[in-house]
């Protein structure tokens, strides 16, 4: 086991990364938690198996569990499975030191996570990504909320893990759509922060794809220490530094609103987003074509989709950009590359650029 430590002083909490030991998230849990005696374990209708698994697990470490279980998908990022979920810590009973547990992906740790953060106004949350992205991206950072019909993520709250624990032989079963949508988040981090971990993806690009198991190891990690980097400097957004964990985002929450909440995987829509900053950073002058068409090449040999549907009203989208977190009452703010491994946070940008690049 190798551990990713995020260090936020009271709120610091370790990464371990695993793979094929189940039953380690116990003793896991149970040292970050000694004073936890009960817990609620959130999967959805897809991580039923893992979750089993780490039931049993915390279960012989002396943590009586409870579970609750959510529809698979984007729509589950809801009011209406909040309350489920209020409801699941009320018949436990929770209490202060109730742990939540979220087995699976974004949407069941983003879901859960909320609840953990508003429920008794702060309960214990432990992290157990199962697929890539959420190993990768979103399970890490203390990130949580859900959807409302205006936006993505409108309504959330920072609320950090006590641990995050990644077995990287879940990967084994996911379902290679959702493992390509991961990549995605990976490739990101390439671009803004390190371009050398960019190249080496170039390089082994159909290692990385054929989930050999150290090239899978070397992904996760890389992706955990660099967005730890990033959350130790500014936890809460206030600097500005953590924005750039969003490159890609403006242009695909965007497309995800658009199209309709699970039409597209998230890593697909950021795949997109991302080459739409590039494009758009070249008509401001920012960076050459040679950048953008790297990003192209190595999104589509993942198998990621590199633009919108040409289907989808630029109208429409630019009306859910608007509404997107990070724009301003001056108007829309991108993070776009300055150069590989390097971006920035851009305020005014035009309109009429952004729609040249919607329309190509």
């Amino acid at each position: 086991m190798e551990i990713v430590r995020v260090n936020l002083g009271p709120r610091g909490y370790d990464i371990a990364l695993a793979s094929g030991d189940p039953g380690g998230v116990g003793p896991f849990v149970r040292a970050r938690l000694p004073k936890t005696a009960r817990a609620l374990v959130v999967a959805d209708t897809n991580t039923g198996p893992h979750a089993r698994a780490v039931r049993a697990a915390l279960e012989a470490a002396g943590v009586r569990c409870g579970a609750a279980e959510v529809p698979a998908g984007e729509g589950s990022k809801s009011l209406g499975e909040l309350a489920r979920l209020y409801d699941a810590l009320a018949g436990l009973p929770a209490d202060r030191q109730t742990a939540v547990v979220a087995v699976g992906g974004g949407v069941v740790g983003d879901l859960a996570g909320f609840a953990a953060a508003t429920y008794n106004r702060g309960l214990p949350l432990v992290m157990v990504p199962t697929t890539l992205l959420a190993m990768v991206d979103s399970s890490v950072g203390g990130k949580t909320g859900i959807n409302h019909p205006a936006g993505k993520n409108l309504i959330g709250s920072f609320h950090q893990p006590a641990g995050v624990w990644v077995d990287t032989a879940a990967l084994d079963t996911l379902p290679a759509r959702e493992y390509r949508s991961g990549l995605a988040e990976v490739v990101k981090y390439g671009v803004i922060l390190d371009a050398e971990f960019f190249a080496w993806l170039e390089a082994d690009a159909a290692a990385v794809l054929a989930r050999d198991p150290a090239a899978v190891r070397r992904v996760v990690r890389r992706s955990c220490e660099l967005k730890a980097a990033v959350v130790e400097q500014d936890e809460r957004e206030e600097t500005g530094l953590r924005a750039v964990l969003n490159y890609g985002h403006t242009f695909a929450h965007a497309f995800e609103a658009v199209a309709g909440y699970g039409t597209w995987l998230h890593g697909e829509a950021v795949a997109a987003g991302m080459v739409c900053a590039s494009r758009l950073a070249g008509r401001l002058d920012r960076v050459g074509p040679d950048l953008t068409a790297r990003q192209v090449a190595l999104l589509g040999a993942f198998g990621l989709p590199t633009g919108p549907d040409p289907a989808w009203p630029a109208d429409a989208l630019l009306g859910a950009m608007r509404r997107d977190k990070k724009a301003t009452a001056a108007g829309l703010r991108f993070v776009l590359p300055t150069r590989l491994g390097h971006v920035e946070l851009v305020d005014g940008v035009p309109d009429d650029l952004v729609r040249e690049v919607l329309r190509r």
